[in-house]
């Protein structure tokens, strides 16, 4: 006899057109409250403002981004404080930067909780693929206007029997897509096939002609010679980018990752040709966790992750015996600012900030053609804050290190640094080859470090070691840097070839001061623009 797992959240149905949805939402109960709650938390001095936060509960992993009928959908792991179980949660966006809360998409029943997977557009509709805990690998469809009515689809991919290791596949965290009239379903999971047993990355697939019945094929990757022993496929998503495939997945044991390959549709096989990192060491604490993407429809993807905490944050995240039910999660997450990948012409990964990241900039500061003098720290008063944008461009004159500091104090008790070395990584294989190398080039990668060590004073701050990524810049280029602080994050872009990000908690008002220091010689200061963000909420649902 099948568990009634009901949800004790509130459901709702709603009309067809976008003109009842809209009357019907203004009064939803559960967005009222929504509204509510955010009011409550406005003034957290770690909430950010400009970075999307859940309401309430606790969020987890983005799940199912998609662009339907001219809007963003954002869904994500929810665990609402009346019932700590996971459900789909859902915002929406005209600019992927300002998101409106809706209620829930989906429910538990009959599954236990509703955890990771994707979506797909596909026609008239929008399907979502997730793991349903206790049932396996299922399906729900959306038609309306703002994705708030889901039917569920009968049937799906089950749970197989017998002990872990006898089994010829898992099934979890699936994502989806569709070829030749026919749906193929990735679940993550691992195999023992590492030195003495350990599991590997691998993701299995399966394939339907009805969404209801599937039939297992294999394990999905080919020649993978980058995943380490240990990793795990988690949250997987398989999407064309430039005349390649890239599957971005997470593993538990160390963060966001991805592979670039040629998807062999003959034998359904991706060929994995290269690989990299969403952050670099393991996700907690307060690093980049899972990812959601989706196509840009340019040949690109867009892609969105929820970083981890570094501190606890009980006032807005559900009660403390539930947090514990549900594990280790004490704080609250958040969701990066929306990345956009895509391939240059030798063929490296791009990332870059997306969205209408320019409609936050308030006050504009900047400070452009000047000499930094070399072993000595200039601060920059006037560009001090805490909710900011920073647009770096620096002519390094051959000085082997250059750091940036934000959320400085000033006595530096507290400060986040953000360290560039010059030409300190490795030479690439071959010129051109390796992520972010441009063509034809030579030289030597440069690394660029996030450091939280200092961020904090407070005692309950977890501060993480460094972020230590590389990034290929030719001989004569400059540093150019994008920097986003959000009270308790900062998002690191470099040259568009590379990306760091980390939750900082500073516990001093006056930890707002931004500062430039080069090591061993002078540099030419090109530019350094800086702008004040706005809040994305409007103050009547913040």
């Amino acid at each position: 006899m099948q568990s009634d797992h009901t949800s004790a959240v509130a459901q709702y149905s709603f009309g067809d057109t976008l003109a009842e949805q809209e009357a019907q939402l203004r009064t939803n109960p559960l967005l009222q409250r929504f509204r509510t709650t955010r009011q409550a938390q406005a003034g957290d001095p770690v909430r950010p403002v400009y970075h999307f936060c859940n309401p309430d509960g606790r969020l987890n992993d983005p799940n199912g981004l998609c662009f339907w009928q001219g809007r963003w959908h954002l869904f994500y792991q929810a665990f609402p404080p009346e019932d700590p179980r996971p459900h789909w949660a859902h915002a929406v966006s005209d600019d992927l930067i300002h998101w409106c809360d809706l209620p829930y998409a989906i429910y538990p029943h009959p599954e236990h909780g509703c955890w990771s997977g994707a979506s797909l557009v596909d026609g008239d509709r929008v399907i979502v693929h997730y793991y349903g805990h206790q049932l396996g690998n299922v399906s729900a469809i959306s038609r309306d206007p703002l994705l708030l009515n889901w039917q569920k689809v009968p049937g799906g991919i089950p749970e197989p029997k017998g002990d872990e290791l006898s089994q010829p596949y898992r099934v979890y965290d699936p994502c989806i897509w569709k070829k030749d009239g026919a749906y193929y379903s990735l679940s993550g999971g691992t195999l023992p096939i590492g030195p003495r047993g350990l599991q590997r990355r691998t993701n299995f697939l399966f394939r339907s002609e009805d969404l209801e019945t599937w039939e297992y094929l294999h394990p999905f990757v080919e020649d993978d010679l980058f995943s380490a022993n240990g990793d795990d496929g988690a949250c997987p998503y398989f999407w064309p980018i430039g005349d390649k495939h890239m599957l971005l997945y997470y593993s538990h044991r160390n963060g966001g990752q991805y592979l670039i390959g040629d998807y062999d549709q003959a034998r359904d096989k991706l060929i994995a040709r290269d690989y990299g990192r969403f952050n670099f060491g393991a996700s907690w604490p307060g690093g980049i966790h899972a990812p959601s993407a989706t196509p840009d429809g340019k040949g690109g993807l867009i892609a969105i992750f929820n970083v981890n905490w570094g501190m606890p944050s009980s006032g807005w995240s559900e009660e403390e015996r539930q947090v514990r039910h549900f594990g280790c999660w004490e704080g609250q997450q958040l969701m990066s600012l929306p990345r956009h990948l895509s391939l240059s012409a030798s063929g490296d990964v791009q990332i870059e900030p997306t969205g209408d990241i320019e409609s936050l900039r308030g006050r504009h500061t900047q400070i452009a053609d000047c000499t930094i003098k070399g072993n000595s720290e200039t601060v920059f008063d006037q560009l001090a804050g805490n909710a900011i944008e920073l647009n770096l461009e620096v002519e390094t004159n051959g000085a082997p290190l250059i750091e940036l500091d934000v959320l400085r104090s000033p006595d530096q008790q507290e400060y986040t640094r953000i360290a560039f070395y010059r030409d300190r990584g490795v030479k690439p294989l071959e010129p051109g080859s390796g992520a972010g190398t441009p063509p034809n080039s030579e030289g030597t990668y440069s690394l660029v470090a996030l450091d939280s060590s200092h961020a904090s004073i407070q005692p309950q701050a977890r501060s993480r070691p460094p972020e230590i990524a590389p990034v290929f810049l030719t001989p004569e280029e400059n540093l150019k840097m994008r920097v986003f602080v959000d009270k308790s994050i900062v998002e690191v872009f470099v040259n568009n070839r590379q990306c760091l990000a980390v939750r900082v908690y500073p516990g001093r008002q006056d930890s707002v001061g931004v500062a430039l220091r080069a090591v061993g010689r002078d540099v030419r200061l090109v530019a350094l623009d800086a702008w004040e963000m706005k809040n994305i909420y409007s103050p009547t649902d913040q």
